[in-house]
């Protein structure tokens, strides 16, 4: 599926977006990274020392650790590893702006084997097309050198979006390290607060991140309705690709027989102005598509996006819906609304 997913766009970006939002490597630290590139990329450096890269890094954690938990509950840490570290030094270096010495050192010992190695790694034992640094140098001086591509998709038309999706991503994760894997978004997925468009732990009923963040990279950053790129300046809304007027229309007939429309896989990003003229119309063939893939991509990602799809393919009332057969699924809702 990721190659099917880079094969619609080949391009930079799309190699970005598989290893942030679908690449093997689950842990956060891979977000922290991720941020600390973006930062240097678009200052359009040609290359940092490993040094300089563990700055941004670090404190991307350390503000990510005042908020929510960055590894699973009950994972082993060592003393030594990073994660330790920062915790230890989350607190001074937070007040002192920067990371302390200790936790850059940490920073520094561990990034290489921990988060650079594996950056570029997808599902599979397969790779990103692009990669967007290279590591060089000797253990007294390291060098990252940054690539034309990542300092293209820094200074892009979507560099805001792209950020955007890491943070939302982010939040994702670590929203399902402070739940408890296994117990909470694992087994019951995500819910949509309507009054803010963001995706809330049914669990702890805490705001996670908004809709359109967390699943527009999915749709390379595309408006569903006329398949343009969104841009920041543009307004967006989330979009009912099926209409929720039809759980009401067909509620005051006879029942509305399909699943709930008010759920992330009929949700989608979309331009406020496609949305308006779309109004409440049933979704055309190019719409379906589009939402079978994006949806296709999400059951690609990690937990707990995709657990969140999941159940709304086994909720269905079709039981027969083959698993994450995306097309099958929209086609049964599309003959529920004949």
């Amino acid at each position: 599926m990721t190659v099917d997913f880079y094969r619609r766009e080949p391009s930079a970006r799309t190699s970005w977006r598989l290893a942030v939002l679908m690449g093997a490597n689950s842990r956060t630290y891979k977000f922290a990274f991720g941020a600390a590139l973006l930062e240097y990329a678009a200052q359009d450096r040609t290359e940092v020392t490993l040094e300089e890269l563990a700055i941004p890094y670090a404190m991307g954690l350390v503000a990510h650790l005042a908020e929510a938990p960055q590894a699973p509950s009950g994972l082993q840490v060592r003393e030594s590893d990073f994660l330790a570290v920062a915790e230890r030094e989350a607190k001074e270096s937070a007040a002192l702006g920067h990371p302390t010495d200790r936790l850059r050192h940490a920073a520094v010992r561990s990034m290489p084997g921990m988060v650079m190695q594996k950056f570029h790694n997808l599902r599979g034992n397969t790779r990103t097309a692009h990669r967007f640094y290279d590591l060089i140098g000797n253990s007294h001086q390291r060098i990252v050198r940054l690539t034309p591509e990542l300092r293209s998709i820094a200074k892009g038309e979507q560099s805001i979006g792209l950020r955007a999706e890491l943070g939302a991503r982010w939040d994702i994760v670590e929203s399902s390290f402070a739940a408890g894997i296994g117990r909470s978004l694992i087994d019951e997925g995500f819910s949509v607060d309507w009054a803010t468009l963001q995706l809330t732990d049914k669990r702890r009923r805490r705001s996670v991140t908004g809709v359109a963040d967390a699943v527009i990279g999915f749709q390379h950053g595309r408006c569903l309705i006329c398949a343009q790129p969104i841009a920041p300046s543009d307004s967006t809304v989330v979009d009912h690709v099926f209409p929720y007027s039809l759980m009401r229309r067909f509620g005051d007939v006879s029942g509305w027989h399909g699943p709930d429309l008010d759920a992330i896989w009929n949700l989608a990003p979309a331009h406020q102005a496609c949305n308006s003229a779309k109004s409440d119309r049933l979704p055309t063939a190019g719409e379906l598509h589009g939402l079978a893939q994006r949806n296709e991509a999400i059951m690609h990602s990690p937990h707990p996006l995709r657990k969140t799809l999941q159940l709304s393919l086994h909720s269905a009332q079709h039981s027969d819906t083959p698993k994450g057969h995306w097309p099958y699924f929209l086609r049964q809702v599309q003959t529920a609304c004949d």
